[in-house]
């Protein structure tokens, strides 16, 4: 039973196969969004939503996870009370190949 209330709290993620470059792209135009991934991409362990260090209030936040999430870049899921976070690195790179160093490297360089 606890199994099954665990599931229903995850939060819906599509198929990357099924996300458009567009998405894609219109998440990551957000530098707030941008700082999400490159945290989650810089750390060997997925991250809690008030673990990231943002700008922005939790209810703001909250709507970052969300088109992340929507876009297929991160995947959310619970362990205990806590919403964990992690890059769908591996299945963003199998659909859209090189894209995510790209933008990344992109963001680093202007820093």
């Amino acid at each position: 039973m606890e199994d099954v209330l665990a599931d229903e709290r995850i939060p819906p993620h599509p198929d990357p196969r099924e996300v458009t470059l567009q998405q894609v792209l219109e998440a990551l135009v957000d530098p707030v969004r941008r700082g999400i991934v490159t945290q989650l991409r810089d750390s060997a362990a997925a991250i809690k939503c008030g673990d990231f260090d943002l700008p922005v209030s939790k209810s703001t936040a909250t709507h970052h996870f969300r088109v992340l999430r929507e876009a297929g870049l991160i995947r959310q899921h619970y362990a205990g009370t806590a919403r964990l976070n992690t890059l769908r690195r591996d299945e963003l790179d199998a659909v859209f190949p090189g894209l995510l160093d790209a933008i990344m490297d992109a963001e680093r360089a202007r820093v």
